[in-house]
């Protein structure tokens, strides 16, 4: 099995970190694929990067299936261009906080989410408003944190993490805590790893698992015949649509400039 995991960033930083903790919680069949995008922002928590960024992604994880995918995990809990991916892919398509948002009940009654820093909080507070997973979250707050700072300093990151998920549990009530970044998420389980900090001693969801450990039940299921998406309205892909309109639209996708 092939699993895709895509860092939705324009550049290969957060490649090593994501590969390292998520390696281990994979079945000894599964092949994970991290990739990252070669064009675009390296920024996407501001809404028009982030409109650039879907684009690359979509080519991304067609060119990923083409390449053998059995199922494409987008890294990033704003779960980016999901509706779209999973509009054009045939295999199954993961988003984390889709993922970890549905999953979360079974942590815990209620949930927190801690994310990077404040720009994300309005904008996964919309998406969790259209899952309709928002009824049981008590708190969404951020750590602190920017993207583009956490690779040079991962165990302060993590340790940051745990500090605030234990004082947001204990104000909030909540009883379990999402990290509600992908790679806040990675460095708080690098930290587990090397035994900077007690995992095992606070309730948290990670995203990043449970994520591709879906990928791989979801790619199962595939395998199987059982994966059946409807395509009657919200996923119908346009080829059943207009044929002619979906090949305009399959060449767009494809086209790099200078190609």
């Amino acid at each position: 099995m092939k699993i895709s995991f895509l860092n939705p960033f324009a550049t290969d930083a957060h490649d090593r970190i994501i590969t390292e903790v998520l390696t281990h919680a994979l079945r000894s069949d599964t092949t994970l694929e991290v990739l990252h995008l070669d064009h675009g922002p390296r920024n996407i928590d501001y809404y028009a990067p982030k409109q650039l960024v879907q684009v690359e992604i979509i080519r991304a994880a067609m060119e990923a299936e083409r390449n053998g995918a059995d199922a494409f995990v987008i890294g990033c809990l704003y779960d980016p261009g999901l509706v779209e991916v999973r509009e054009q892919l045939s295999i199954p398509v993961i988003g984390p906080l889709e993922t970890a948002t549905s999953l979360s009940r079974m942590f815990g009654h209620r949930y927190a989410i801690l994310s990077d820093h404040r720009k994300a909080l309005p904008m996964q507070r919309d998406i969790l408003r259209a899952y309709g997973t928002d009824a049981n979250c008590v708190g969404l707050e951020a750590v602190g944190w920017f993207v583009d700072d956490m690779v040079s300093d991962p165990i302060g990151v993590a340790r940051d993490t745990e500090a605030k998920a234990r004082e947001l549990m204990a104000r909030t009530g909540a009883e379990t805590v999402i990290i509600g970044c992908t790679i806040v998420a990675a460095c708080y389980e690098y930290a587990v790893m090397r035994g900077e900090i007690d995992g095992a001693g606070l309730s948290v969801v990670n995203p990043n698992v449970l994520a591709v450990k879906s990928a791989e039940m979801f790619a199962d299921i595939h395998r199987g015949g059982q994966y059946r998406i409807s395509r009657a309205s919200y996923y119908q892909n346009i080829r059943d649509h207009d044929a002619a309109q979906a090949a305009e639209v399959d060449a767009f996708f494809a086209f790099r400039e200078g190609r």
